[in-house]
């Protein structure tokens, strides 16, 4: 049976996805759409997530995409969750979905909140004004352990699925039975909500209701001075903490596949076949996912803020900022979003209404520094400060500052220019009540985000990697000197005849096919890197450790130290700024519905990168910084 989970953002509905599905599920790309849906197994049945919608008649793309998935799945059961404490706005969403004919169920999420607020809801009136199914579920406990009554459950979906009414066009009716709808609903909210008894009160009167706590926290975090500090502490920490947390982790990692790879090369060192293996396949994949766990943190924490409910905030906190560069409190998720990856970033922009703000905020989001930076960020902040994990933090959050910067000069002269026209928007969002995030939720859909960017990413990583090998080991391949086979080598040619363009900013070939190779995604820059070097590495210190060392010690063709603190910090400025990454010009171009302006961002951010880059590099040998 194919069950298809619907309702409004913050309404538990991917909570209980992740309790039905256990940790089975996986993301699968909505058929005509950059959309991912999630996708898993709960006992025999399919169970489908689907992005948050508040009625039948959607005001964004992204809400289109879960209409479209009503009408062409064709779920044998719609599972509507319903917050219990914003029962008159989401009943909107269940009317309509009953009147289209649709097989609905309904289950009722956040009841422990509601009560809390001193009100209790009947779940017996509540099927008798709908003509539906209700069910209460909890989001916070294992569904086998009682977040859902399985046996009534299954008898649901059953009865609800053998349902043979008529289902009308999805999105039919006129603005009139809209409004009707809303009467409607509220009637239903005053005849199925009741007051909790006194004495049932006073039992929990020394605790304060969600809603009060809410309020009492939003004193501090919505204040005009102490919200904005405790935002810039709040993303300043999220940052920071990527580069720290993830250090014994890294380590691990970067050791495991210093070991392997060694074992590799240990059964026949001289063998072609052998160097293949190590020098291709194992240290261009292990260059790179030796820095999985700092993008897992990242997503980590940005899940974390989101289920809190301070994600809201923070975007209303931004609102006024934002609005003096032409964009809205509705650009911070995706602009956030973008610190992840750009591509799932410009599909979350599909909620901001404005048309000129949503081009505006497309047009930025290459800027945003993504998950994708991160493992050249570490490799080129490792060089600068090998010892000093305080400095090389603060440097991360200084390059992501630098990223929000250089967005924001970006949409400061886009809108002086006038390349995007439309009205502007106001910024209305509900505020949910404030919850703990639970640890399994957040880890749960972490490590999936995590798996669909290796799954994306590897492949990529492994095919480029092979192609660097052969580009740099043959024709020459038996030649014992491992700089004269380099030199001859095919990518050696090609990279001598490019020299002249990277070497204002400090680079020479080796550099330059890095950075050209970084097109098809940043991360590969290191793994090119591992593979331009031969790092092996079969010692203790482990894979990341060799490749350092290689940097350390290259030289140029003319004698001189290839990698220097101005020629590092060049490379640092070029990748906040560049756009090198293949997937997110597709997807610009799809989302915008312009393959000009995905062309337009493509150039100019490249040529502003190396411009910025020759520009520091050179500056800094004047200084005095080799």
């Amino acid at each position: 049976m194919k069950l298809l989970l619907v309702g409004s953002p913050n309404s538990g509905k991917t909570t209980l996805f992740n309790r039905l599905t256990g940790i089975g599920a996986k993301t699968v790309n909505y058929p005509g759409s950059t959309v991912d849906l999630l996708v898993g197994r709960w006992r025999e049945h399919t169970v489908i997530d689907s992005p948050g919608i508040y009625s039948l008649e959607p005001r964004s793309l992204d809400e289109e995409v879960t209409l479209n998935a009503i009408t062409s799945e064709k779920p044998d059961v719609i599972l509507l969750v319903v917050d219990a404490t914003q029962l008159e706005r989401q009943l909107v969403l269940a009317l309509q979905l009953i009147r289209s004919g649709h097989p609905v169920a309904i289950l009722v999420s956040m009841l422990d909140l509601l009560k809390g607020e001193g009100f209790q809801l009947s779940l017996d009136r509540l099927r008798l004004e709908l003509g539906a199914p209700c069910l209460a579920v909890s989001t916070g406990v294992d569904v086998e352990s009682g977040a859902i009554d399985v046996v009534e459950f299954e008898k649901v979906l059953q009865r609800t699925a053998e349902k043979t009414a008529p289902r009308a066009e999805v999105g039919s009716g006129s603005s009139t039975t809209l409004i009707d709808e809303w009467g409607r609903a509220a009637e239903i909210k005053k005849n199925v909500l009741q007051p909790l008894a006194e004495s049932r009160l006073q039992k929990g009167s020394t605790v304060l209701s969600a809603r009060n706590r809410t309020r009492a926290i939003d004193r501090v975090v919505l204040h005009p001075f102490l919200g904005p500090v405790l935002f810039l502490l709040t993303m300043g920490g999220l940052f920071a903490s990527i580069y720290w947390v993830a250090s014994p982790l890294m380590e691990f990692v970067d050791s495991g596949f210093g070991a392997l790879n060694g074992w590799v090369l240990s059964f026949a060192p001289e063998s072609l076949f052998v160097r293949f293996l190590s020098e291709g396949v194992l240290a261009g994949a292990g260059a790179v996912f030796v820095f999985v766990p700092q993008i897992f943190i990242l997503f980590m924490g940005v899940i974390a803020l989101e289920d809190s409910g301070y994600l809201a905030r923070a975007a209303s906190i931004v609102d006024r900022p934002l609005r003096l560069l032409g964009l809205g409190g509705r650009s911070f998720v995706p602009l956030l979003s973008g610190f992840a990856c750009a591509v799932p970033a410009m599909l979350a922009s599909r909620t901001i209404n404005s048309r000129r703000e949503r081009f505006l905020t497309l047009f930025i989001l290459p800027l945003m520094s993504c998950s994708a930076r991160l493992p050249v960020y570490a490799l080129l902040i490792g060089f600068l400060f090998p010892t000093s994990s305080g400095l090389a933090g603060l440097t991360l959050a200084l390059l992501y500052f630098g990223s929000i910067v250089a967005g924001a000069v970006a949409a400061l002269l886009a809108g002086r220019l006038g390349l995007f026209k439309g009205e502007r928007a106001f910024l209305l969002l509900e505020l949910p009540v404030y919850r703990v995030p639970k640890l399994q939720v957040v880890f749960k859909q972490a490590l999936l985000r995590t798996q669909s960017y290796v799954r994306r990413a590897g492949l990529v990583i492994l095919g480029l990697s092979v192609v660097i090998w052969v580009g740099t080991t043959f024709p020459d391949y038996q030649n014992p000197d491992q700089g004269e086979r380099l030199e001859r080598s095919y990518l050696g040619r090609t990279g001598t005849l490019l020299s002249p363009i990277f070497e204002p900013m400090g680079g020479d070939w080796r550099t330059g096919v890095g950075l050209l190779s970084a097109f098809a995604a940043r991360e590969v820059f290191v793994s090119t890197m591992a593979v331009l070097f031969h790092v092996t590495d079969a010692e203790e210190e482990g894979m990341r450790a060799g490749l350092l060392e290689q940097m350390r010690v290259a030289k140029t063709d003319s004698g001189q130290t290839l990698f220097t603190v101005s020629s590092v910090v060049g490379l640092l400025i070029f990748f906040v700024v560049a756009l090198q990454c293949l997937s997110t010009f597709s997807v610009a171009g799809k989302e915008s519905g312009s393959w000009r302006f995905a062309w337009m961002q493509l150039i100019s951010f490249n040529i502003i990168a190396y411009i910025l880059a020759v520009a520091a590099v050179q500056g800094l040998r004047y200084l005095g910084f080799s």
